[in-house]
């Protein structure tokens, strides 16, 4: 095994630790609006301890009023992962649930970080990436209309 492989064979070693997050104080509003960016697939709401209470994908979304609050739905069954997890059987996982997004969380239920797999299946998001999209859509959203 190489030194590249043998640094990332855990599921801590490429997950994000930047996700997007809610509180459970968030209405189906925040959640829309959340989602209203395509590479979110998965919303994390996480109490004030950082304790992760239901993680929310698109499918889970119910219509709703847009005040009622998120943790009226979602799961964390089948959802989480140990940071100390195989990043193979992950991944393995991962693609035999057609699941793209798994929290990352610790012994106590906190959110460590979301293992990412990227669209493709050729890998893992990555901080970097995520901040490189965000700047590149404030960049577009900054420029003048050339209409």
């Amino acid at each position: 095994m190489t030194d590249e492989a043998a640094s990332r064979d855990r599921v801590a070693d490429v997950m994000v630790t930047c996700p997007k997050t809610l509180t459970p104080l968030a209405g189906v509003d925040d959640l829309r609006a959340l989602f209203s960016d395509d590479h979110v697939h998965m919303a994390l709401v996480v109490d004030s301890d950082g304790r992760l209470v239901t993680t929310i994908e698109r499918a889970d979304i119910p219509e709703a009023p847009n005040s009622t609050p998120v943790t009226e739905f979602g799961a964390l069954l089948g959802r989480t992962v140990q940071p100390s997890y195989p990043l193979d059987a992950a991944t393995t996982r991962m693609i035999h649930e057609a699941r793209r997004r798994l929290a990352v969380v610790d012994d106590a239920g906190r959110l460590l970080g979301l293992l990412c797999l990227k669209r493709d299946g050729s890998g893992f998001c990555t901080n970097e990436g995520i901040h490189a999209r965000a700047d590149e859509r404030e960049r577009a959203h900054s420029l003048p209309s050339m209409a």
